[in-house]
């Protein structure tokens, strides 16, 4: 449905990165094989999201707002396709690194 990145204070400490990549598909067209570890957490903005991990590794995979549960926004990097689709949306740019620079046609900033 979309590709975005999040410079949210947030986003950053659970990816252990200056911003968090992720592709939403509805929840219909997502299929999760094994039990992911999960984690809740309430965010600046006040509403929360359910983040799932690797139980092996660690890594990433995906997560789902309570507000949008019908949505699955899965991290970029599990995808490992360097030719993935740009992100259309950059949000909680006040938050970003002077040092990043989302750029590209068409990209809302927020």
């Amino acid at each position: 449905m979309r590709v975005s990145v999040c410079h949210c204070l947030d986003c950053q400490r659970r990816s252990g990165a200056p911003f968090a990549a992720q592709a939403r598909f509805p929840e219909d067209a997502v299929t999760v094989t094994g039990t992911p570890r999960q984690w809740r957490r309430v965010g600046s903005s006040g509403s929360a999201a359910v983040h799932h991990f690797c139980v092996t590794c660690g890594t990433t995979l995906f997560y789902v707002l309570e507000r949008q549960a019908d949505l699955i926004a899965v991290a970029v990097g599990c995808f490992a396709d360097p030719h993935f689709p740009a992100p259309g949306y950059s949000v909680y740019e006040n938050r970003r690194h002077p040092w990043i620079a989302i750029a590209g046609e068409g990209i809302v900033h927020d």
